[in-house]
């Protein structure tokens, strides 16, 4: 056998990791081989300290090899390479511009492994790595530079969160933002912040606080990363939660191929790696839920940041963004505005030049201007607008498309705040549901449903609706003024006392029907749904006069109840001094809707502690209101549209869809939507081949007779001649045998 001739670099590069190899077995025999090649290496480092460029290709492939070799023997002499850490980084920091790519990276990587042995820590690493990130001009080095921080940092915060090293960081890239805000400098902050924001690393309010500093810059490029990471980066977190859950591992189907293939190491190891696998995402699913909030909860100040950001860019007649940018910045403006319920009078006024048909991309200010409304916002303020989109918009000679979206815009706003309609605005705009095109009918139509639950009086008694019209004469419907907040408390409260006073009612005509007592028969029936009373003691303020242990004390309620009705003032004209008769009735008419409305508001949960019977019952009223509601009833609905897009935001898809409502598909569009329902052809294909494939891709095997069909002739040869020579009884014995087999689930049998 003829040896192989080794070259020169090759027979060293062998001998060096040959030597590596020995050292990490056995460090003490090899200690003086390896003070040799550090005393070679430290010659090396002096060669390239003072003259990095003038090095041959030889003495670069010589150092490359020698700091690999020091680096992964690096945590076994201690001692001797203590000042190793500081040699790469003092080279890193003075050459890096004029290094080798290759030699550069080698130390990057050494740099990287000292880490992994803890040699060095991961603020020594970070503080000498991220400096050169956002100076050096190599595209290639900054790439690697930010996937290794990146990965450290996940790294450091895999087990339990570093707070000490994530203050740090986040200390630095603040004050990278904040140093300078006219350079580019800021905009690998932002990167930085958004993916470790988007990898749940940093969780907290301070990365949010770095990217308000980023969205507050000079500089368009960095202004744009800090808006797009309010404004998209919970998606993106959520997407990677959705992305790692839909990873599911059928462990059946790895142990059937496991069951029927050759068993082997690999096929093994792939199966243990898969339980593991699977362990893990039962432990994530079993553990409690964190608290994720949305990057615009965590901010300290939205008020003044929506403020400066909307005068600092948008106001600002010097500010030259594009406009695709300053509508990223409006957007994120206006979600804050309708988020927190902010208040910018300014912001208002800012809207009216931009609302024309002929203003591009008019329907994403249109959106923004419907995420800014409110309730707390004065109606004085957007009425204007409201009447500028009527205008500018809705017409008679306005096209179809233009007529929807306004109507929708309109919509939208009032959803927010019915208050800044007209009733005559109301009723040309109702009107419109009489159109020909199918989107400025449904756009009217949905205006004219909003203001049947909100504000039926702005409608004519036509358009108001059976219960709309009822809801007025009964006082169940009524409009809230401005700044009113409706009474929270337990929902569907309001359900339970109505049944227990149906209830009762009912229980005292049966006895009166039946001739007995209705004292007695309430009595008897305290317990209403069932359960037993003497398990429970029930508080109340109508107790009973021989409830053993209270005293009955009397109110000012009950003190008001035993007064006797005060007689009717005379009509008789007012002498002087006295109130007029139209004052009078209007303090009449106040009392009277102060005392409404105090009856309106259920007492039942501050005057009884309920049973479990009673929160079984209020279960049961809920889910059929909810059922009601299904089919069209009126239950908090208008709450549903208002919250439907605080945590998306209006599009302009929303302002755009009723006019896609009747738009016809054009022959190409057509095309397209069929040719997406076909598979992807490479090529020519017959239909069993594309099902074929589509198995293999599955994952799924072939059937006994196809793979018979595959077979060597040879193969099956043997087995064919053998079956000819059977004689009647060897051929009946193995019959036999098949039906036994096929009877108890064939050759592994089946004992589920």
């Amino acid at each position: 056998m003829v040896k192989k001739k080794v070259a020169a670099l090759e027979k060293v590069e062998a001998d060096l990791v040959n030597l590596q190899y020995k050292i990490r077995r056995d460090p003490q025999s090899y200690e003086q081989e390896f003070y040799d090649q550090w005393l070679a290496y430290d010659a090396q480092r002096q060669i390239f300290i003072s003259s990095p460029t003038t090095a041959s290709s030889e003495d670069v492939t010589k150092f490359h090899d020698l700091i690999d070799l020091v680096a992964h023997v690096a945590d076994l002499y201690p001692k001797v390479t203590a000042c190793y850490p500081d040699h790469l980084k003092e080279l890193l920091n003075q050459h890096h511009a004029a290094l080798h790519p290759e030699l550069r990276e080698k130390i990057v990587g050494s740099l990287v492994l000292l880490r992994r042995k803890e040699v060095i820590d991961s603020a020594s690493l970070l503080t000498t790595l991220f400096p050169i990130l956002i100076s050096t001009p190599s595209k290639t080095l900054r790439s690697l530079l930010y996937t290794k921080i990146i990965s450290e940092l996940r790294e450091s915060n895999s087990k339990t969160t570093n707070h000490r090293l994530n203050r740090t960081i986040q200390t630095v890239l603040h004050n990278l933002v904040t140093s300078d805000r006219t350079s580019t400098k800021g905009m690998w902050a932002a990167r930085i912040t958004r993916e470790l924001w988007r990898r749940q690393v940093w969780t907290d309010s301070k990365p949010c606080e770095v990217m308000k500093e980023a969205c507050l810059s000079d500089n368009e490029k960095v202004v744009v990363g800090g808006v797009r990471f309010f404004l998209g980066g919970d998606k993106e977190r959520e997407e990677i939660q959705d992305e790692s859950s839909d990873e599911e591992i059928d462990i059946k189907k790895l142990k059937h191929i496991g069951g029927i293939n050759k068993k082997t190491k690999k096929r093994k190891a792939a199966i243990d790696k898969a339980k593991d696998k699977v362990k893990k995402q039962e432990r994530k699913k079993n553990a409690p839920h964190p608290l994720n909030f949305s990057a615009l909860h965590l901010l300290h100040d939205p008020q003044g940041f929506a403020e400066q950001l909307f005068q600092k860019h948008l106001q600002n007649t010097k500010n030259r963004f594009s406009l695709d940018n300053k509508l990223l910045v409006l957007q994120l403006v206006t979600r804050l505005v309708g988020l927190h319920q902010l208040t910018i009078i300014s912001l208002y006024s800012w809207f009216a030049r931009y609302l024309t048909p002929k203003q591009a991309q008019v329907t994403s200010f249109l959106a923004s201007l419907a995420q800014a409304t409110h309730n707390l916002v004065p109606p004085d303020a957007i009425e204007p607008l409201v009447v500028k989109i009527a205008n500018e918009f809705v017409s008679e000679a306005s096209a179809a498309e233009v007529a929807s979206a306004g109507i929708n815009a309109i919509r939208e706003v009032c959803v927010r705040q019915p208050l800044c309609m007209t009733e005559t605005l109301l009723q040309d705009l109702v009107m419109y549901q009489r159109s020909k095109d199918k989107g400025v009918v449904m756009a009217a139509k949905g205006l004219q449903s909003l203001y049947r639950e909100q504000y039926p009086e702005l409608l004519q008694k036509k358009y108001r609706g059976k219960e709309a019209s009822m809801g007025l004469k009964s006082g169940a419907v009524r409009q809230l003024k401005f700044g009113e907040q409706e009474v929270g408390g337990i929902e569907g409260i309001e359900l339970l006392e109505q049944y227990k006073e149906e209830l009762k009612k009912r229980r005292v005509e049966e006895a009166l029907a039946n001739g007995a007592d209705p004292d007695t028969v309430m009595k008897d029936g305290e317990d209403e749904d069932g359960f037993n009373s003497d398990e429970w003691e029930v508080a109340s303020s109508e107790s009973d006069d021989d409830s053993d242990g209270w005293i009955n004390v009397s109110d000012s309620e009950d003190e008001a109840d035993n007064v006797p009705a005060a007689k009717r003032r005379k009509t008789s004209p007012p002498a002087d001094g006295e109130e007029a008769p139209d004052l009078v009735d209007a303090e009449e008419k106040e009392k009277e809707e102060a005392a409404a409305e105090a009856a309106r508001i259920s007492k039942l949960a501050t005057t009884t502690i309920l049973t479990p019977a009673d929160l079984a019952k209020l279960q049961e009223l809920r889910r059929e209101a909810n059922i009601d509601k299904a089919l069209g009833s009126r239950s908090k609905r208008v709450q549903e549209m208002i919250a439907r897009h605080i945590d998306e935001g209006v599009t302009a898809d929303d302002i755009e869809l009723p006019a896609q409502l009747g738009k016809k598909e054009t022959k190409e569009e057509r095309v397209a939507r069929a040719a997406a329902g076909k598979p992807g052809r490479d090529e020519h294909k017959s239909t069993q081949a594309i099902r074929k494939a589509k198995k293999e891709s599955e994952g799924k095997s072939t059937t006994n007779k196809e793979k018979a069909r595959k077979k060597n002739l040879l193969m099956v040869l043997g087995k064919a001649k053998q079956k000819n020579k059977r004689s009647l009884v060897e051929t009946k014995k193995t019959l036999k045998m098949h039906i036994s087999r096929s009877k108890k689930g064939g050759r592994r049998g089946n004992f589920s």
